[in-house]
Formats: C-alpha cells, structure tokens, sequence
C-alpha cells in the first residue's frame, strides 16, 4: 500500500520556503485517512506527472494550491462536480481532513498531493489545467520576510506555463500590501491579463477563514488573470 510522502527534514534547504511546517498534531481519524485513503484520492510522484489519468473521466482541471482543511475545495467539487479537482497541500493534517471529507460525501472528482507547490508544478505536465486558485497564501507580513511570499516571477512562470491557453490564474488575499506585490508581480507578463473575477465559474466559496477576516475589518481583494496564447511563450 502506498502512503503519503513524509518529509525529511535533514535535507538541505535549496531555496526560500513560502511556508513554515506548524502542521499541529495529526489526530487519530487523519492519521487513519492518510493510511487508508490515499491510495484512492492520492497522486503519486511520477514525473512527469499527468493527473488527468488518475480521474474516472476527463474533464476540465481546477488545480487548487494550498488548500488548508480543504473547505473551499470540497465545496467547488461538490456544487460543480462537471470539472475535475486537483489539491497541493503540503501540511499533513490539512490533507487528512480533506482526504475523510472526501470520503464522507463520496467525491470521486478530486485527487490530492502531499507536497511543496513548486515541486510539484515542476513535475506536471505543461498546460495541463484549465484553472489554478491559490486561495489566502501566506501574507509574509515583515518586509524582511517578503523574500518568502509565494507570489514570485519564477513561480508566475512556472504557474503560467501549467496553465492551458485561456486558463486563469485566481489569487485571493485578506492582506492589501500583499495584494499590490501580486499586482506588480503579474504586470509583467503581458500573456496574462486581468480579468473581472466576478465573473468566474465556479466561484470562490466563503470559507471561515474569510469569516474570520472579515469580522476583523480584513479587506479581500480578489484577482484574476486570463493566459492569452496569442501572446506567445516569450511573454511569460
């Protein structure tokens, strides 16, 4: 039987890490759902990596990077279950919620993966996903800890190049400074424009997060981009 991957954390760092492993204790139902769920919903680490022969049947793919509990996630898969539904995650106890949630409702239009967004992307296939949300990242709020956002010119690229001509990249951030830095960021790939993400089917689900945010006065500015392939691989 095949698990998730755990991380060793006696490797050395390659680069700046976007997030900080406090993954909290895995309770005793998660544990059992990384165990016994995953090799249902869970995708494995070939490279490279085509998630799309991991479905019961194709269809559009809405990658979700960073997912938490996985409450957005499994809200979109279960009011709009005609897309398939990707989840990076990189916290154990995030996944094996989500992996029970699954379970729960019997959704069998997503799969997750256990790992670093940036690993992961450089293993899938390119313009594979018709969509990829990155929903509350990690703010980073000190300046000296900007270097750590994940919003950077190469991973743009990186997300860009997954993206299949006309697919979107949606960004949603309770943090103005942070919502600015992603602006100046995608400013400067002329094959991704800015598009109204009102209009976006599915739409983001208000998860308790949000909530939360927005009892404590937290503006939420979302923002998304539409990959224009008449611009050309050299605009990225």
């Amino acid at each position: 039987m095949t698990e998730p991957p755990r991380f060793n954390s006696t490797l050395p760092v390659r680069r700046i890490r976007s997030f900080v492993r406090r993954e909290g204790r895995l309770t005793s139902a998660q544990e059992r759902a990384l165990q016994t769920l995953w090799p249902r919903y869970g995708l494995p680490t070939d490279r490279p990596l085509d998630p799309g022969a991991f479905f019961p049947r194709p269809a559009p793919l809405i990658l979700e990077i960073g997912f938490g509990n996985g409450e957005s996630l499994v809200e979109m898969a279960s009011r709009f279950p005609e897309f398939n539904y990707l989840g990076v995650e990189v916290h154990r106890p995030g996944v094996g919620h989500l992996l029970l949630r699954l379970a729960q409702l019997g959704l069998e239009n997503v799969r997750v993966s256990c790992a670093d967004a940036v690993d992961f992307l450089s293993d899938l296939a390119a313009e594979t996903c018709q969509r990829i949300n990155i929903f509350f990242p990690d703010p980073w709020p000190k300046k000296r800890h900007h270097k750590r956002r994940l919003i950077q010119p190469p991973f743009v690229a990186l997300l860009a190049s997954r993206l299949q001509p006309g697919g979107i990249l949606h960004v949603a951030t309770d943090w103005p400074d942070y919502a600015h830095h992603i602006q100046c960021i995608l400013s400067q790939y002329p094959a991704l424009q800015a598009i109204d993400p009102q209009a976006l089917i599915p739409p983001r689900p208000l998860t308790k997060y949000e909530q939360r945010g927005r009892r404590l006065g937290h503006p939420i500015q979302d923002l998304a981009y539409r990959k224009d392939s008449s611009k050309g691989a050299s605009a990225l």
